[in-house]
């Protein structure tokens, strides 16, 4: 079983790996995106397919624990999550000549804590529906006293589950993704359920980031719907508050948590485009006789 899950792991891995960097300006950008807690690079798929079609160099990695079950997931820590960050951003850096780092929900803690680590090689972040805290109308109350724990081994006696809508708004699309997922061979409380322990770490990065939001200085381009059922815009709000650069915010009035999967996701897909082009004209002229970007596949 094991064997079939490690089998599993690397397949959704491998076809979520999108590397056309090509030849252009546009080439020499590479976007790193990183997926949610307890989720997978299919949430990022539509995106992912957008800004490579655009021309531009992506990378999806699988955060390490995810994509399995909800006890390999318990077993890591946000440092793990982040090791992973690391060495996709190591792999992306070292073919792009700018890198922009992206992230959905708690995918955008990693991203901006990567921006503030490493401040020199993210030269810009993309946050969709960015989760300091999860308090959206679809968070059970009680959610909220969970901010008293101090202990992960008190964490670990706690269960919770994400309820319907699962952040998709568009009844249509919330099928088409549940049967998606489920064809994978995970079972819903393995992609919904969440260990306390989980979200001990989640808690433990958000901590981290938030003593670190003054320090990323990198442009900012935010998508955060008005209707967020996991978490509140005010979550947005506060970043644009705190973060040392630039904040660019696009609300959405037609879309849950989910934004890169919703009905606006060809909305963020053209915002997110239109960004890498604006950046692209802050490049400096290459040396022609400079090694041209390769494909690298996918490990």
């Amino acid at each position: 079983m094991q064997t079939s899950d490690n089998t599993n792991k690397m397949a959704i891995a491998e076809r979520l790996v999108y590397d056309q960097p090509g030849f252009g300006e546009n080439g020499r950008i590479g976007f790193l995106l990183i997926h949610g807690l307890g989720g997978t690079p299919v949430e990022l798929r539509f995106v992912a397919q957008g800004l490579t079609r655009a021309g531009f160099a992506v990378y999806c990695p699988l955060l390490e624990g995810h994509g399995g079950t909800d006890e390999e997931l318990n077993a890591t820590s946000w440092q793990d999550w982040y090791e992973s960050v690391c060495a996709a951003h190591d792999e992306l850096s070292a073919r792009c000549d700018m890198v922009v780092v992206g992230g959905l929900s708690s995918g955008a803690l990693l991203a901006l804590h990567l921006a503030a680590q490493r401040p020199n090689k993210v030269h810009a972040t993309l946050l969709f529906s960015p989760t300091i805290w999860p308090n959206g109308w679809a968070i059970p109350k009680a959610f909220h006293l969970f901010k008293l724990v101090r202990h992960k081994w008190f964490a670990n006696l706690l269960n919770f589950s994400e309820v319907a809508p699962y952040g998709i708004k568009d009844d249509r699309i919330r099928r088409f993704v549940l049967d998606s997922l489920q064809s994978e061979g995970r079972p819903l409380k393995d992609i919904f359920g969440r260990r306390g322990g989980v979200l001990w770490e989640f808690k433990a990065l958000r901590n981290v980031v938030k003593k670190e939001l003054g320090s990323v200085r990198q442009q900012t381009l935010v998508f955060h719907p008005r209707h967020d059922d996991q978490s509140d815009i005010s979550n947005t709000m506060q970043l644009q508050r705190h973060l040392g650069g630039l904040v660019d915010v696009v609300v959405l009035d037609d879309s849950y948590h989910m934004v890169t999967l919703d009905r606006q996701r060809t909305l963020v897909v053209d915002r997110s485009v239109d960004y890498g082009n604006w950046l692209a004209t802050q490049l400096k002229p290459r040396n022609e006789s400079a090694p041209a970007i390769t494909t690298a596949a996918a490990e």
